[in-house]
């Protein structure tokens, strides 16, 4: 069975940090470009980042570009996403994606709140 799983989300403050993982199960996470999504309420789904398979080329939206960092750790079959300098426009579901795979994962809530 095909499974993205995001982890990592939670309560933080403006300007705070947060760090995503993306796992999976059922294929191989590494041989796959990674992009990671997210879904404010009300609102579509919009890309955040993506990340080559190598991980030597990335994209950022340019609402994070500058704040949010994304990486993988194909040895630890994991990808990240860095979130610094959090705004409360951040608040979102995140979700990550394997290009060409449809499966989307449940997500994980991050919320920007004082």
């Amino acid at each position: 069975q095909l499974q993205v799983v995001e982890s990592g989300g939670g309560l933080v403050q403006p300007g705070g940090s947060l760090r995503l993982s993306c796992a999976a199960s059922g294929f191989t996470l590494d041989y796959y470009a990674i992009g990671w999504f997210r879904q404010a309420p009300g609102k579509e789904r919009e890309g955040v980042s993506c990340i080559s398979s190598s991980g030597g080329s990335t994209n950022y939206a340019d609402s994070v570009k500058g704040r949010f960092t994304i990486s993988r750790d194909n040895a630890k079959k994991t990808v990240y996403l860095q979130m610094d300098s959090l705004k409360p426009e951040d608040t979102a579901v995140y979700y990550c994606k394997a290009e060409g795979i449809a499966i989307w994962g449940q997500g994980t809530q991050v919320t920007v709140s004082s």
